[in-house]
């Protein structure tokens, strides 16, 4: 199966479907080639194949980060430059699973900061969950997202509010058993 094929399996439906992206998951994670044919597939002109590429690419990088590695320029582009709500809320937490620098990092916090801008709940929901995530990469980080995460989960949606309480509650854990005191 090459991208026409892929494109086949992502096209039709509505936007309340992932259509068929799991088999496309199932078949990429059987050939890894095919990889780069799926994220060729977030740039198609078709926002259903659009946003089920990120899909399938999401679930297949839970497990298998290091294959967005060479795709990390693209990705940031992208994330800079999509006003689509799927791939915005695919790429809260694809971009996070990037090895991504110092100054790579303060583009995502800042491409994030948009999306905490955007009319959709889902996409502010998964950019809290991406920058939580990104304290994990850069613990200095934490200054700014724990403020900014408590600020949301005060005034956000409901789904806002109770990611915001488990990403607090975690953060405060992970806080707690990397600090010096907690290894004496």
């Amino acid at each position: 199966m090459h991208q026409e094929n892929i494109i086949r399996a992502l096209k039709g439906g509505d936007r309340r479907s992932i259509g068929r992206s799991n088999q496309v998951v199932a078949l990429v994670r059987q050939t890894p080639t095919l990889f780069p044919a799926l994220i060729d597939c977030m740039y198609h002109e078709d926002e259903l194949v659009r946003m089920r590429a990120a899909d399938a690419a999401e679930k297949l990088t839970l497990t298998n980060p290091e294959w967005l590695r060479p795709f990390k320029g693209q990705l940031l582009k992208l994330a800079t430059e999509t006003m689509q709500q799927e791939l915005r809320w695919h790429l809260a937490q694809l971009l996070p699973r990037l090895e991504l620098s110092k100054k790579d990092r303060a583009r995502v916090v800042a491409i994030f900061r948009r999306y905490l801008e955007d009319h959709s709940q889902i996409v502010k929901t998964f950019t809290m969950q991406g920058l939580a995530d990104l304290t994990r990469q850069d613990p200095s980080l934490m200054n700014l997202v724990r403020p900014l995460l408590a600020s949301l989960t005060k005034t956000g949606s409901a789904s806002m509010k109770s990611r915001g309480r488990r990403l607090l509650a975690k953060l405060r854990v992970e806080r707690v058993s990397s600090s010096p005191e907690a290894s004496t």
